[in-house]
């Protein structure tokens, strides 16, 4: 199952490091990243996703960590708490998708994967944050420049890009 451009975003609700449940929506555009802590392209893409979050105040940014913490102990939830409090906090939320649920009703497929969702609960990009993981000076452009359009009541011009990352890390699998 995956989420396509233009369908309508799963539902959620989901614990972030504190305990708080947080859900898409509430929001002129939600921005759902699946990320983790483990994964060296997630860890290149996290400040920009951050500045993403401070820079558009009134975007609901929901970072998601969806992978197997048995088999992979640093994207446990105890050590996303860690990560974000030796950060000394994010601009986002941290929510933890024990059950893997939240990325497989999105067909999430990386880390990070991108998902952006209007005010009236659709999927209007898809993909990567921007071009280049290595190339801090991209600075999430594609995200950007979706949540822009979707700010001005237009449709992003490049609604799809490819994920780059790593797997999600599935249970049993």
């Amino acid at each position: 199952m995956s989420t396509a451009v233009g369908t309508e975003a799963p539902t959620f609700s989901l614990p972030d490091t504190d305990g708080v449940e947080h859900s898409p929506g509430d929001a002129p555009a939600t921005l759902v990243v699946f990320t983790c802590n483990h994964c060296p392209y997630a860890l290149a893409w996290h400040d920009r996703i951050a500045a993403v979050a401070r820079d558009y105040p009134t975007v609901k940014v929901l970072a998601v960590s969806s992978n197997d913490a048995v088999r992979y102990p640093r994207d446990s939830y105890e050590a996303m708490r860690e990560r974000v409090q030796a950060d000394g906090g994010w601009p986002m939320p941290y929510l933890y998708d024990e059950s893997q649920d939240v990325a497989r009703a999105y067909g999430a497929k990386t880390t990070p994967d991108c998902f952006l969702i209007d005010d009236e609960g659709l999927v209007v990009y898809r993909g990567a944050p921007d071009a280049d993981y290595e190339d801090p000076s991209q600075n999430a452009a594609w995200v950007r420049e979706a949540i822009d359009a979707v700010l001005a009541g237009a449709a992003p011009a490049n609604a799809e890009t490819k994920p780059v990352g790593c797997s999600i890390k599935w249970k049993g699998g």
